[in-house]
């Protein structure tokens, strides 16, 4: 089937599947869909004066325990940590991490000058780092400090910095633009961190199904209620706006922030273009799951 014959696309679909709404208990049938995209940020592989912000690979000492080989119940859980002498302990916060500097036991891919560029680069999953000469290279999620994530724009919000339609990820970068004294506390109130890996050139950054992503047809869902590379139709609305944007997805990602039943983030691509839609996009949305004529529905 040629990739652009939408008309038998469409027949794939109708005659292979069947469609299920999506619909939690306590939110209903509506649920939130944000945006997100893959950011190109500025750095260099060795620090500078100016470039002293490390992205960080995978740390020597994080443990990782997949809880599936104890309790099949709790399959999609893991738990992070580091050794105590003989017990394992929560792994270091973010401000604990930023308060070790160069004594923190983890390999550096690159160097940046800006901390806000990579906290955003952390929230996004994946990015692009341009070298002074150029070069391009892309770094992928690799793991995570077993840490809840935290909207710093919530955090905001609650602290009357600013206002609810001001959270978005511009409307940050503006306060911390106006408050450089007052950055670190801020992005220290989300304890979560995430380490890279340097991924080959590809046509996308990599999804949680090892696959790149399509931009304006992958999304971000929680694993916990809908299956990874299951196909979903969103109808939701643009940005800030009421068009209507409404198509078939694949779910190919999860993320920290990505938690409900009823609840997509949607991956823009790469670019300022990109994020300036990922970093708008607070809608609300539909969900319907596509799932196989005569194969079981997995149920949560």
């Amino acid at each position: 089937m040629p990739a652009d014959d939408e008309a038998a696309s469409r027949q794939f679909f109708e005659s292979g599947f069947t469609p299920y709404a999506v619909s939690s208990s306590e939110t209903g049938d509506s649920g939130l869909v944000t945006g997100y995209y893959e950011p190109i940020i500025v750095g260099r592989r060795t620090p500078d004066a100016s470039n002293r912000y490390p992205i960080f690979g995978v740390p020597e000492d994080l443990i990782v325990v997949d809880l599936a080989s104890v309790n099949p119940d709790v399959r999609n859980m893991r738990l992070r940590g580091r050794l105590d002498g003989r017990r394992l302990v929560p792994y270091y916060s973010r401000g604990e991490i930023e308060s070790r500097g160069p004594a923190f036991p983890a390999p550096v891919l690159a160097w940046t000058s800006d901390p806000v560029e990579l906290f955003f680069l952390q929230i996004q999953g994946s990015g692009q780092v341009r070298l002074e000469n150029g070069e391009l290279i892309r770094v992928g999620y690799a793991d995570q400090n077993g840490h809840p994530f935290r909207s710093l724009g919530r955090y905001l919000v609650d602290r009357g910095e600013l206002s609810l339609d001001q959270a978005s990820m511009q409307g940050i970068k503006t306060w911390a633009a106006a408050n450089p004294s007052r950055l670190q506390e801020a992005l220290n109130q989300n304890p979560s961190y995430v380490f890279f890996r340097e991924l080959p050139p590809n046509d996308g950054p990599i999804g949680a199904l090892g696959v790149p992503l399509s931009a304006g047809y992958s999304i971000a869902v929680d694993r916990r209620h809908i299956p990874l590379g299951a196909p979903d139709f969103l109808a939701t609305t643009y940005p800030l706006s009421e068009e209507p944007l409404s198509r078939l997805m694949l779910a190919q990602d999860t993320g920290g922030a990505i938690r409900g039943i009823v609840r997509a983030d949607f991956f823009w691509g790469s670019g300022p273009e990109a994020g300036a839609f990922a970093g708008r996009m607070r809608q609300q949305g539909l969900m319907w799951l596509l799932w196989p004529k005569g194969a079981t529905l997995p149920v949560d």
